[in-house]
């Protein structure tokens, strides 16, 4: 019988392990979690509700998704993908549903239902769990792996490393020296520190379509962005995040990010727009008639920003204040000065390079019979439940083992 060992008990070692059972029943599986707890990140993931997938079923449009990793996945997802992970789930009794933004969630809107059924699985497949056993050390010998931790040493014929992401790249050198290339990590998914910007006393505010862009950068971001006390948060400054990565770390997290409140693109449509409701209607006060029904607090914060008075009324707006306005709505700026991270749910972008790594399989080019997954590969996605897949994916094929 052979020994599998799966280091790293969260999502992609949960998934990796069961995979292992599903494709190999008669193997004797392990995982080894350096905590005191498995799936920690899965808790406490999209507020406590656990975003598993993303609704989107084109195999193309799902690799957009991943500003790094989307094109070595493609093939990996014809294999497993988001209608796989949706049909895994349900067919476990995990009914999911999919919200209005394609993001998928259990309908008990409650992570503990995923965690309940991967402990569940991992229990009636005999899937041995053991906690506060971190490996430091992988060797190979006479076609076996050795696993050294701080309390002896493991035999294993197969290993799949799902560690995770790691934050230092001192927390990959023990896979660097068996040769992997090592893409040093860089924070990804953060939000925007704004200290001297006046914007954040509009904390709370969300605008429900914008567009954002990083000055001097082919970077973009839509959806909807969040005002908060520091900064800006919400999906269109975190993809705008996750896409600019390694740029924004270059820049060490100060840079000018410009936001499109109205998410259009075309100035002179924007200017049409203004027209259109300056003629349609003359009387009303600016405060009272809000283009693209921007939320009220900011739209009178942006009137500030213009220095048009809120009182003043529409047919008074003449063409400076038409073009103060266009200017403002379509690329308004603001400087950041730092970022705030998810702490837990950290998400790097980095890792083990994909070039050491046979992608059709997850076996490491270097070392026989060491598997990757998850995000211990340097593989990241957007916001919106990509990264979960990714890890679903790749665990699903390194327990495939070869």
């Amino acid at each position: 019988m052979q020994h599998v060992a799966v280091i790293g008990g969260g999502a992609a070692g949960y998934f990796a392990a069961l995979s292992v059972k599903e494709h190999h029943p008669d193997a004797q599986v392990t995982i080894y979690e350096k905590s005191k707890k498995t799936l920690a990140k899965v808790k406490i993931s999209g507020g406590g509700r656990c975003n598993v997938t993303n609704g989107t079923r084109s195999i193309s449009e799902l690799t957009k998704a991943y500003p790094r990793g989307g094109k070595q996945l493609k093939k990996l997802f014809n294999i497993f993908n988001t209608k796989h992970t949706e049909e895994w789930f349900e067919t476990r009794g995990v009914p999911l549903m999919t919200q209005p933004d394609n993001c998928v969630f259990p309908v008990s809107q409650d992570s503990q239902s995923i965690i309940d059924c991967f402990e569940n699985a991992a229990r009636e497949l005999g899937i041995t769990i053991t906690l506060s056993h971190a490996i430091t050390q992988i060797e190979e010998q006479d076609n076996k792996i050795l696993l050294h931790s701080d309390s002896g040493i493991i035999t294993a014929d197969k290993v799949i490393v799902a560690t995770g992401g790691s934050p230092k790249a001192r927390g990959l050198t023990w896979l660097e020296s068996l040769g992997h290339q090592i893409v040093t990590p860089v924070p990804s998914l953060f939000t925007f520190n704004m200290p001297s910007e006046s914007v954040t006393e509009l904390m709370g505010v969300v605008v429900e379509h914008t567009m954002t862009t990083i000055e001097g950068e082919k970077l973009q971001g839509d959806g909807p962005l969040l005002i908060t006390h520091w900064g800006m948060s919400g999906p269109a400054i975190l993809k705008l995040s996750a896409y600019g990565a390694r740029v924004l770390a270059d820049k060490d997290y100060r840079f000018i990010v410009q936001v499109n409140w109205v998410n259009e693109k075309n100035q002179e449509q924007v200017k049409d727009d203004l027209l259109a409701i300056k003629q349609s209607h003359p009387k009303k006060l600016l405060q009272n008639y809000r283009p693209a029904m921007l939320p009220s607090r900011l739209w009178l914060y942006l009137l500030m920003k213009c220095d048009l008075p809120h009182t003043k009324q529409w047919h008074e707006l003449g063409k400076s204040g038409i073009n103060k306005l266009v200017t403002t709505l379509t690329n308004d700026r603001y400087e950041v000065s730092g970022k705030t991270t998810f702490k837990e749910e950290f998400v790097t972008a980095g890792g083990v390079c994909l070039d050491s790594v046979n992608m059709k399989t997850m076996e490491s080019k270097v070392v026989k019979n060491l598997y990757f997954a998850g995000e211990v590969l340097d593989i990241d996605g957007i916001t919106g439940g990509y990264n979960f897949q990714s890890a679903w994916t790749t665990g699903y094929v390194a327990g495939r083992l070869g």
